[in-house]
């Protein structure tokens, strides 16, 4: 239940490490811990934001017999309603060994703790006030980030800048509807507080930045997940050799015989920041084998899926340095690199302009194709804080807040009565609050959704 206030306990970092911490939150975090820990104060009376060294008490049914030690540990103490959670919290760092995690747990819960379910205490946070829905979903990112890019992303969704640009659409939404609201309190004295042309103008402002938003989801979903590339080309022009290449091991298949590669084997590569995923896809050719058909259909599908395709070309297919400047299918959203393959073999090879040359066999030009490959995905603006949408649910919202805001602009132009041109812009505010959690009721199952796909522990 998300009114569930009992007292939460659970691990909070990965299993196998030195150290481990284990989270304890709730009204009654304090005297629960006091149950089992021994240290010079009671934590119970210590200040916040203090640590305090002690150790962790296995207390025996019988009063004769003496306490069993499970560990020596630091306590840090944190009140309400300055804490992650806004409840009194308590973090318990310990040795790492599983034994320790798992009698400490379940002391804890002896002692009367709940075990937390997955995203259960970040789920407080944002019921707290302390995050809002966009900054709490931001925190699962962060764990999952693979990458310096999706740090970066997830970090500043966390830090609120995000969340800020969100919140000064729906001010500027929330003025407007102000101004049509108070007219009618006037509406017998015919009074216009709001001058429709500076109306369809901050409308038409605010449009903007929402499809602004809404655009950068190729780009934040790419980097969150990785950055999809496609290497395709002909049976036998390298694609695997050039798979393996980039991963620095034998990962592909590589033969002389045409049709190898029947299925889309996928790799994924960090470069300079960014998480590459790699799809080394079956060569593009007429045939009859039902087998390798299948497999140029899942080629087919990979392109275009791919922010990123890599069209390869064997140098010895190159009639005077000229080949087709365009791919059929290739959309205005993807990055076309062409790569001529086979140098080694053809050293006199006149490269068309913008093509990369390599060797795949030999690693020859392959810094310059990853330096291509880096170049593709533009990220100054994310280390610099600019907002970027990666959540497939935000976009959606934005999707929705485009609509009913060209609905209310249509409103507008057809004169609509006042009372229903500022429930088509309250439209819009509603789903702009669906991103952020403000502003808007969001439903138990949503949220429950959300901080399902938590670990444990956050």
């Amino acid at each position: 239940m998300l009114s569930d206030h009992d007292t939460i306990v659970a691990p909070a970092t990965a299993p196998g490490g030195a150290i481990a911490v284990i989270r304890v939150s709730g009204a009654k975090a304090l005297t629960l811990c006091d149950r089992i820990f021994r240290g010079r104060t009671p934590l119970a009376e210590a200040a916040p934001y203090t640590v305090h060294y002690g150790t962790i008490v296995d207390a025996p049914a019988a009063e004769a017999e003496s306490p069993r030690i499970v560990d020596d540990v630091l306590a840090t103490v944190f009140r309400a309603p300055h804490s992650y959670t806004g409840e009194d919290s308590v973090e318990i760092s310990c040795h790492g060994s599983s034994y320790i995690v798992a009698e400490i747990l379940r002391l804890l819960t002896a002692a009367g703790g709940r075990m937390a379910t997955p995203g259960e205490f970040t789920m407080r946070a944002y019921l707290a006030g302390k995050l809002d829905l966009a900054q709490a979903e931001a925190v699962g990112d962060l764990i999952a980030a693979s990458s310096r890019a999706a740090h970066a992303l997830a970090t500043n969704q966390m830090r609120g800048g995000y969340s800020s640009a969100l919140e000064t659409l729906r001010d500027r939404l929330l003025h407007l509807t102000a101004l049509l609201e108070l007219e009618l309190d006037f509406s017998e004295e015919d009074v216009e507080f709001a001058d429709r042309r500076a109306l369809r103008h901050t409308m038409e402002e605010i449009g903007t930045e929402i499809d602004r938003l809404r655009d950068t989801f190729a780009l934040g979903n790419a980097i969150k997940e990785g950055v999809p590339v496609a290497i395709t080309g002909a049976p036998n022009v390298g694609k695997s050799t050039l798979l393996n290449r980039l991963l620095g091991e034998e990962r592909a298949l590589v033969s002389e015989i045409a049709g190898t590669t029947r299925d889309v084997i996928e790799e994924r590569i960090n470069i300079d920041g960014v998480l590459f995923r790699f799809l080394d896809t079956a060569g593009i050719r007429a045939t009859d084998d039902r087998l390798e058909q299948m497999g140029i259909e899942r080629t087919m599908e990979s392109i275009r899926r791919a922010r990123i395709i890599i069209r390869m070309i064997e140098a010895g297919d190159i009639a005077g340095g000229r080949i087709e400047d365009s791919m059929p299918g290739v959309r205005k959203d993807q990055t076309l690199l062409t790569v001529i393959n086979k140098l080694d073999l053809h050293p006199d090879t006149t490269l068309p302009t913008g093509a990369i040359g390599l060797s795949a066999k030999r690693g020859e030009g392959i810094d310059a194709l990853r330096r291509a490959l880096r170049k593709a995905v533009p990220t100054d603006e994310l280390y610099h804080g600019d907002a970027v949408v990666s959540n497939s649910r935000h976009h959606a919202a934005l999707v929705e807040a485009h609509t009913s805001l060209a609905q209310a602009l249509d409103a507008l132009d057809a004169g609509l009565p006042t009372d229903l041109l500022s429930e088509e812009i309250r439209d819009v505010i509603r789903h702009l609050g669906e991103i952020t959690g403000r502003g808007s009721i969001t439903p138990d199952e949503i949220l429950k959704n959300i901080f399902s796909n938590f670990c444990v522990g956050k």
